[in-house]
């Protein structure tokens, strides 16, 4: 079987990921079934659709029968026969490794021997969830972004039982839908979600330490650094019920590697159910009339928070190069296109001056003795070489 625009694409799970995937698929030219358990879901995810497509249209992005057509090419099901001809079925449903295994065991009985099988897990090991099916090589990551139908990237993750043929397949596929599509290495976290963790851990660290309050250091990494939005304000948009246990996934994944321990203070927040803008509290009150801290804009210690991030973050960029999990095009591409990041973390090390990071590494794991610090083989490998 080969994938092309005829191709029918399913997708289980009508929620915001889930929905978004539909719409990707469907202004591709797709027919698209969207599977849900919830007949609400999928009324949210239709009516939702609807005036997304409103205001498309509003926008001059797409005429009148374009939306219609988009809308109408999607079939909202409530029962998995409903994939009984669908070639590609990409699942976006919760993050549990033994939800999404009894998932595909059961499309197994359902759809052809051919059909694609694909999660859009952010962490998830694919080998994992695809080893004890019938037909393990069929299976692969096709992690989106959030909201899918906005964010450029995807992340296509075979694992190393998947087919070669079938994963370059599903890359063509995906990337025909304007999608900037990337390589990874079937690790915890893939690219984006291994790399960016200290973004947040080590911002996490600096507050708890009372190096600087929440505030200041989003507004270093804003302001100072470029990044479109702060740690902190990042964090509480994602939500602490999702960012964390990514955090917490990666870190057990890692066999409990430093550098992606998680936070009790995260946790915390987790805990008491404040996971952010979703919730109307996080690290920030999003309640209304709550009074907003304001940033202490030192600038030499807003230098101080940025370069920490900045430098653990090219550390990890580089470490991935280093372990074979991406090309370099594929990070850069990644870090930029997946979580908006100004530059490429290996073009701005290079900018930087790989040996004023090697430098600052080793003064961080010096004063705390923690190898979260420790640098890569291969950054100390390009400050040998004078790169």
């Amino acid at each position: 079987m080969e994938l092309n625009k005829k191709s029918i694409i399913g997708v289980v799970g009508a929620g915001a990921m889930g929905s978004g995937i539909a719409q990707v698929a469907a202004t591709a030219g797709h027919q698209v079934v969207l599977f849900d358990l919830s007949t609400e879901t999928l009324e949210r995810s239709k009516k939702s659709l609807a005036k997304i497509m409103a205001r498309l249209i509003e926008k001059g992005r797409v005429t009148d029968a374009e939306a219609k057509s988009i809308q109408e090419r999607i079939t909202y099901a409530r029962d998995l026969q409903a994939f009984d001809q669908s070639h590609l079925i990409i699942e976006a449903i919760i993050e549990n490794l033994q939800v999404k295994k009894d998932l595909f065991a059961k499309l197994e009985d359902i759809v052809s021997a051919e059909t694609v099988l694909a999660s859009n897990t952010s962490s998830l090991s694919i080998a994992s969830i695809s080893g004890e099916l019938k037909k393990p090589e069929r299976v692969m990551g096709v992690h989106f972004f959030n909201p899918a139908p906005l964010m450029p990237l995807v992340e296509i993750v075979p694992s190393l039982i998947s087919n070669k043929n079938v994963s370059t397949q599903v890359f063509e596929l995906v990337k025909s839908w304007g999608k900037k599509v990337v390589l990874a290495k079937d690790t915890p976290g893939f690219i984006v979600n291994r790399v960016a963790r200290p973004f947040y851990s080590e911002a996490i660290k600096m507050y708890e330490e009372g190096f600087a309050d929440i505030a200041t250091i989003d507004w270093a990494m804003s302001e100072l650094g470029g990044f479109r939005m702060g740690p902190f304000q990042l964090m509480d948009l994602i939500g602490h019920d999702v960012n964390y246990v990514v955090t917490e996934t990666v870190w057990t994944e890692m066999y409990f590697d430093p550098r992606y321990k998680p936070s009790i203070t995260q946790k915390r927040l987790k805990e008491a159910n404040w996971f952010g803008r979703k919730s109307g509290k996080g690290f920030y009150d999003y309640s209304e009339n709550a009074s907003q801290p304001t940033p202490d804009m030192d600038e030499v210690k807003g230098k101080a928070i940025f370069e920490r991030i900045l430098f653990l973050l090219i550390n990890e960029a580089v470490d991935a190069k280093f372990l074979g999990i991406a090309s370099v095009e594929d990070i850069e591409t990644a870090m930029t296109k997946g979580v908006n990041y100004p530059k490429g973390l290996i073009a701005w090390g290079e900018e930087l001056g790989f040996q004023n990071v090697l430098n600052g590494l080793n003064a961080l794991q010096e004063r705390y003795g923690d190898d979260r610090y420790r640098p890569s083989v291969l950054l100390k490998d390009w400050v040998k070489e004078g790169r």
